[in-house]
Order: structure tokens, then sequence, then C-alpha cells
């Protein structure tokens, strides 16, 4: 089997990887070769070096997506986007990167077939963004899209085009509407959710973490340990079972912001709890008032998805996965 990773650099491609790494047959087949891409060059685990290559691509480049496609691997996973916060402030970029490029890598793999006969597992990062308020008290399978960015603007018109090729037997695609992921490792980056993980991250390892919106904001989440067991299910699930609606909202756990503090409270102590700092930001504060809260997920779990139920449980993760050594 050939893997391409798109994104490879990326939270959720790295850790990925790393699965693979530590779980040869996480796939349910050998996998021969491996590629991984992204804007810049991603790390390979040393356990993977005989396989992997590396590629430092644009994918708002045509030539980028069809050259990733040209080796024609069985199974893709594009995890590349530009977030939300950034797709929103750099509106062009946001279309460039999070539309043309996953159209760029729909069209080369349509026009592969062309050539020889080729359908590969297509796996596609979607977003619960493609959601837009008025929400119900649990948003459904069945309920509408109405993304109310341009991050989440770019996701749905993605999802309605990966439908649209699988139904016409270009590509086997299923969309992984993903919870925001927490408790993200690593620095802030530009996603408008990132303070969701940095009020819990910082205060873990003795620093101050600013808070921009009110204690009672309820949102939706999942871990990054959940976040690639999703990647790598909807790699390997029979699709048949998916008929026409090819995307699916992944399981998770609805918090409010308060529960999360409490959760850091009995996990980590108060301490680390009181380094949270309120500081309100009117624009964050706007942009996450039109994000959904929470979800019966009903489809994906009966598709054998899972998520974490306990946000005790998404801390503790984050503590075995990312702090072992560096906190007691």
């Amino acid at each position: 089997m050939h893997i391409l990773v798109t994104g490879a650099a990326g939270m959720v491609g790295r850790k990925l990887v790393e699965r693979l790494a530590s779980e040869p047959d996480l796939f349910r087949a050998d996998v021969e070769k491996l590629t991984l891409a992204d804007v810049v060059e991603p790390p390979v685990p040393t356990s993977l070096l005989s396989i992997a290559t590396t590629r430092t691509v644009d994918l708002a480049k045509q030539e980028d997506a069809i050259s990733l496609i040209a080796g024609r691997p069985d199974l893709v996973f594009h995890l590349a986007a530009i977030v939300s916060g950034e797709a929103e402030v750099e509106f062009e970029k946001g279309y460039a990167i999070n539309l043309d490029g996953t159209r760029y890598l729909f069209d080369a793999i349509r026009s592969e077939g062309v050539r020889e006969p080729y359908c590969p597992r297509f796996v596609f990062a979607s977003s619960i963004a493609v959601f837009g308020e008025p929400f119900p008290e649990r948003i459904s399978d069945d309920f509408f899209t109405t993304p109310l960015t341009s991050y989440g603007t770019q996701k749905a018109v993605s999802e309605l085009l990966l439908a649209d090729y699988s139904r016409k037997g270009f590509l086997d695609g299923i969309g992984i509407r993903l919870p925001t992921i927490c408790i993200r490792p690593g620095k802030p980056n530009k996603a408008a959710s990132g303070f969701f993980s940095n009020i819990l991250r910082e205060p873990l390892v003795g620093e101050e973490a600013m808070l921009p919106v009110e204690e009672d904001v309820r949102h939706w989440f999942a871990s990054p340990r959940a976040a690639v067991g999703f990647c790598a299910h909807a790699a390997s699930l029979d699709t048949s079972q998916l008929g026409a609606r090819r995307n699916l909202t992944m399981p998770g756990l609805s918090a409010l912001v308060g529960e999360q503090i409490e959760a850091l409270r009995r996990v980590a102590g108060a301490k680390a709890a009181d380094l949270i700092r309120r500081e309100p930001n009117p624009e964050i504060r706007k942009i996450v008032a039109g994000w959904p809260r929470n979800f019966d997920a009903r489809r994906a779990l009966d598709l054998g998805f899972i998520a974490e139920t306990r946000f005790d449980d998404i801390i503790r993760i984050h503590i075995e996965d990312e702090l072992e050594g560096v906190i007691p």
C-alpha cells in the first residue's frame, strides 16, 4: 500500500504518522510506501525512514497537487488546511489552500483514472465549522450546513465535491468533521479555537494563559489521540455503509469552558487553574458565538468511531502523550 499524507507536518498529521510507526498494521495492510507532504518538510520517525519520502509542496499550485497524485497513492489523508482564524483574515489564501488545493487533488485523481483505472480511498479532514446558527440543542446527522465563516464555507464546499467525485467513482471518499482538537501540543497557532487548548496546556507546565471568552461558552471537543483514531478507522471503513452521504460528524465531548477549568483543577490542582487570566476579546467571542456546541453523532458512533466522554480524560491523555517526565 502507498499512503499519501498532506499536512504531514501538522499536529494530526505528525501524530498519525507516529501511530503508524508504532503500529505497522494500523491500516490492516502492509505499507510499502509513505509520502509525507506539507509546506515545510515533515518529520519522519526512524522506523519509517526506509519507506518514507518527504515533499515540500504548496497545494495552492495545481502542479504540486498533480505531482503528489502522480505516484498513485492507494490511500490519501488530506489534512492540509489554513486554520480558521487565518482563513477568516486572509480570505484569498484560505480559499486557495482549503478549497482550490482540495479541488486540485480531486481533479488530479480523476485525471489519473482517465489514463488508467484508479480510485483511491480519500480521507478528508473536515470540520464542525460547516454548521452555523441557529442551532438546536443537539445537532443531528440531518442538520443542514450553513457555515458562518470562510473556513467553514471552504470545508462545506469541499464536502460537496468529495461526495460528487465519490458518486462518479473517481475516488472513494469519506469526510470526517473533526471536533475542536484539545489539548493541542506545541505553541499557540492562528486558529480562533486555540484558546480552548491554551487555557489547559500552558497552566499544566506552570505558565499563564489568556481566556478571551466567558466560562459559559460551550463547545465540542476530542483529543488528538481520538483524531488519529478517526483517521485510522475512516481508512479501513466499508464505505458502502455511507451511501451517498459521505461526510460524517465525529463523536466528541460537549463541555463548557468552566467545565474545562474545573477538570484542570481536579487533574492538576488549584495552582494550575489559577494561572488562567480573563482577557475578553470581542473578535474571538464573535467567531466562537457562531460555532456549534453539541452533537448527536449517532451515525459515526454506529459505524465504530469513538472519542472521550470526560474532560478529565482529555487532560490526562495530554499529560501521558506530551508531558511524561515533564510534570509529576
